[in-house]
């Protein structure tokens, strides 16, 4: 058994891999602070003897004795982190910095969850990990692409100078149950306005491409590459490499909705990354690791999962 603190760990990604590593058997600290986690997303942890909750933002120091660290702690909705963006740089780089130095005081391995957004609008396609990007640093985007780039920079620079043990993942598109409705992220979107029968919002002409992992698969990746005895610290992509269009994206969640929805065209905003794929070939040759999960299945979860809570809050058209 471990103690593993997990940052974060109320999100969305956050939650799933605080039921994952409880059910491996390890002891569970989630530290949040419930700015877009929720405490309904591990209520049905709260009993069990090895989980424990702490409300603490990452911005400032954390005192505490684990065996490892999970840093998930970033707002990572368009929505979310561009309503504070100020914020949002400190989350990623000071928060960065304070788990740094806790997993450095322990001599622990921590794990930093960064983001498909360091490539920014790419230029390559698809993208490997010897990509360097094409980011806008001073865009409406730019407090979350270059706050997760500057946290890499940092994780970088604790292993080569202080030779601590990390490692670092680049997460592509992830969906699945406890996405929060009003997120802004496409797949809670869509499936929020077809269970409801309203228009489906497309920006642009619904042309730009995702590639979408359900939960299960990334957070069995994530726990692959921590618990790895490879000595890789990474960036390593981590996500779904079948590409779909917007469109297609929205005329399939009509369908499996059964919705009365039409697509609704809207102005492309800016900054919005035109193809978005990872190429996983590292992930498959270091964890032997690649998604299972096609894309409709996830969907029927996922779907499933928003159905029940939009009925909870009464908001079911």
């Amino acid at each position: 058994m471990k103690r593993i603190l997990i940052t974060g760990g109320a999100g969305f990604i956050g939650s799933h891999l605080c039921e994952a590593l409880l059910s491996a058997g390890h002891e569970v600290l989630c530290v949040d602070n419930f700015f877009t986690g929720s405490r309904g997303n591990v209520a049905h942890l709260l009993s069990h003897p090895y989980f424990e909750i702490l409300r603490h933002d990452v911005c400032f120091p954390l005192y505490v004795e684990v065996d490892e660290i999970f840093n998930l702690a970033c707002p990572a909705s368009p929505v979310h982190y561009q309503h504070d963006p100020v914020q949002t740089v400190k989350t990623s780089v000071h928060g960065a910095i304070n788990m740094l130095g806790l997993a450095k005081r322990l001599k622990v391995r921590i794990f930093q969850a960064s983001t498909s957004e360091v490539y920014g609008n790419p230029a390559v396609h698809p993208q490997p990990e010897s990509y360097w990007g094409h980011v806008n640093p001073i865009g409406l985007r730019s407090c979350y692409d270059e706050g997760k780039r500057c946290a890499e920079t940092l994780f970088f620079d604790y292993h080569r100078q202080h030779h601590l043990d990390i490692r670092v993942a680049r997460i592509f598109n992830t969906y699945g149950a406890r996405m929060h409705p009003n997120d802004g992220r496409v797949v809670s979107n869509f499936v929020v306005q077809a269970l409801r029968h309203e228009p489906i919002t497309v920006f642009g002409e619904g042309t730009q491409t995702r590639s979408f992992c359900f939960v299960d698969d990334m957070v069995a990746a994530i726990t692959a590459f921590m618990h790895s005895s490879d000595d890789f610290p990474g960036p390593l992509n981590l996500g779904n490499p079948n590409e779909v269009s917007m469109r297609e994206l929205a005329e399939t969640i009509i369908r499996l909705t059964n919705s009365k929805s039409h697509i609704e065209f809207r102005p492309l905003p800016s900054d919005d990354p035109e193809r978005r794929r990872p190429d996983v070939t590292l992930a498959r040759e270091k964890l032997g690791w690649q998604p299972t999960t096609q894309l409709e299945d996830g969907l029927r979860k996922t779907i499933d999962y928003f159905g029940q809570r939009l009925a909870q809050m009464g908001s079911v058209a």
